[in-house]
């Protein structure tokens, strides 16, 4: 896949004998590049990422009707120099405001303090001044290999107990735009739990990936669901190998390929051991794997199973890529210097924590130039992105065989389980043999196929109707809606805005529960997410939304986000008009200060 150094330079490089003074590399020669030359610059998380097409500045006019280039910068904002304009057909937008000096100071402060009192309740615990919950070895255990590491779940009963309501709350209906949940309370400070026997109905899902609206118990999918339930039923019993392997599963895989326009796919039961399980399979030793820093732990765990070096760039950032593109094929693999076998790129089309969408035209084109392999997860993009609902290839308007594996599962989008592996067909029938998850795994759950067939044929219009299109089109203007609003209400809201992953910025540790409960007491059900899931500095609040939320539910979310926002004082935005500049601490930029 790749040359070694010594027979094959990089495009640009110049090698010659070193002079006099100089440190040679191990073959006596220097290399003269300008990467080698360049200074590394400390990578700060910018405002703002802007890949627009090379426009004049009437020709593409952004939401408040000015030109791209009248766009001014300010002290919050940076934009990314594009090398290659002409890959988008279209403005790249990605938000990312820096965090406030003092909400960063008050927030590792809040940390601090709630270490502090952790240890001292740790000391009450170990002179039973206070009940200790967690479990603990047994005294006659004492000079065994320890089960429990006490250390390592400091945080767990310390810090995470203190918000432990606001997750794993049960539901008891279908989770669509709205949901009901079982009321519970704990009287030992969530350690426990107990139901009372009540139910909140009613409660506006603002936290499940049903993007398209396809969780639901009624309808053409959940008809056909059931009909296949009475034929196959609902387990198989066996692996794909033996005799699990029903002509569902087959009509599920030809109609996957086809959804995805490449030659073959492959059907698996789990989302996480599609990853996990098939990326083992794909590389190994000698093979080098680079990975964007914030890819979900499916793909972190895979990569790291295959035993292959991995290299993490920095996220979304291609002049990282690059540079260990480069520096891969310039000094091959340590202490040998041979070239990689393999070099896998591993990225995301959506990110589900930073609502973010891949640079992937910027990706498919360093690939191509370093003759690396590419692995594209569309978990969160597969039916959410793009004009026909294909994900990130379609709403880029690139071909589907520049990348070499597309994965993505069936959780979100199609209101299903599984995962699902597309390329080429020389690929697909090597996973089938080689991939733990195809050898030793069951088989999909027949109404499973079934819902995913249903909704995946409703999305490419195969029904005879409209429904997929209109779904996708109501799921855009819900998304734009959406963050919009937020921005305007003054919030600090991460990723593309495109993106039906909407995180908006919590930061302090005592706010993610209390962001939580407020919005459940006002019938509003969100997801919060804080640390060891983000950095520590960076609580937020997530919320997806969906082509099944109306306008209504949208506006009353709002409202309650808007209210509790006022309430817990987590309106941090200093920008809340996009043609006024930021100011910082109190101080107006001296961009500001001459137009005045």
């Amino acid at each position: 896949m790749t040359e070694s150094s010594a027979n094959k330079l990089l495009n640009g490089d110049a090698c010659h004998r070193t002079p006099n003074g100089k440190l040679p590399s191990k073959n006596g020669f220097v290399k003269n590049h300008c990467l080698f030359q360049r200074q590394s610059q400390k990578y700060r998380r910018p405002r703002e990422k802007v890949r627009p097409p090379v426009l004049p500045s009437t020709a593409r006019p952004d939401r408040e009707g000015k030109g791209w280039a009248n766009r001014k910068p300010t002290v919050l904002i940076k934009q990314n120099v594009v090398h290659n304009p002409s890959l988008y057909k279209k403005p790249f937008t990605e938000s990312f405001e820096e965090t406030p000096l003092l909400v960063a100071v008050l927030t590792y402060m809040g940390y601090c303090i709630l270490t502090i009192f952790g240890y001292l309740r740790d000391f009450m615990r170990l002179w039973n001044i206070e009940k200790c919950h967690v479990a603990q070895e047994r005294e006659e255990q004492k000079d065994f290999v320890p089960l429990y590491q006490d250390f390592e779940n400091f945080y767990t009963r310390n810090l995470y107990m203190r918000i432990r309501d606001n997750w794993n709350r049960p539901i008891c209906s279908v989770p669509g735009a709205k949901m009901d949940l079982v009321e519970r309370v704990s009287h030992d400070y969530n350690w426990t739990f107990q139901h009372t026997g009540k139910v909140v109905k009613g409660v506006i899902n603002m936290g499940s990936y049903n993007y398209l609206g396809f969780a639901e118990n009624t309808g053409a999918c959940a008809d056909a669901a059931v009909e296949v339930t009475h034929k196959y039923g609902v387990g198989v019993g066996s692996t794909r190998y033996e005799m699990g392997n029903l002509d569902i599963h087959e009509d599920l895989e030809q109609l996957v390929a086809r959804f995805l326009g490449v030659e073959s796919s492959m059907s698996f039961g789990m989302g996480f051991a599609t990853n996990s399980m098939n990326i083992p399979a794909l590389t190994g030793k000698g093979c080098l794997i680079l990975s964007d820093e914030l890819n979900h732990a499916s793909l972190v765990l895979g990569a790291r199973l295959s035993g292959s070096t991995i290299r993490v760039f920095k996220h979304n950032n291609m002049q990282s890529l690059e540079k260990f593109l480069r520096d891969a094929i310039a000094h091959g693999q340590p202490r040998t210097h041979r070239p990689w076998k393999k070099i896998l790129i591993l990225v995301e089309g959506i990110y589900s924590m930073e609502g973010s969408i891949v640079a992937l035209p910027e990706v498919i084109a360093l690939k191509k130039r370093y003759k690396a392999y590419l692995y594209l997860d569309e978990a969160h993009s597969i039916g959410a992105l793009g004009p026909n609902g294909r994900g990130v290839v379609d709403y880029f308007g690139l071909d589907p065989k520049d990348v070499d594996i597309m994965m993505g599962t069936f959780t979100k989008s199609f209101g299903a389980a599984g995962g699902y592996i597309g390329g080429k067909k020389e690929l697909i029938d090597y996973l089938r043999s080689y991939s733990h998850s195809s050898v030793y795994a069951t088989s999909m759950s027949p109404p499973v196929a079934q819902q995913i067939i249903t909704s995946m044929r409703i999305i490419m219009g195969e029904d005879g109707g409209t429904l997929g299109a209109d779904r996708l089109k109501q799921l855009a203007e819900n998304t734009i809606y959406f963050r919009r609003k937020l921005e305007d209400a003054g919030f600090i809201i991460y990723g593309n805005e495109d993106s039906p992953v909407v995180p908006m910025m919590l930061y302090m540790p005592a706010k993610i529960g209390a962001f939580g409960r407020e919005m459940l007491k006002r019938n509003i059900g969100t997801v919060v997410v804080g640390f060891p899931a983000t950095p520590i500095i960076e609580s937020r609040a997530r919320f997806c939304v969906s082509a099944a939320h109306t306008r209504q539910m949208l506006d009353t979310a709002l409202e309650a986000i808007s209210e509790v926002g006022e309430l817990l004082q987590i309106k941090y935005s200093r920008r809340r008009d996009p043609d006024q500049p930021l100011s910082s601490s109190g101080w107006m930029s001296e961009e500001s200060l001459l137009l005045d």
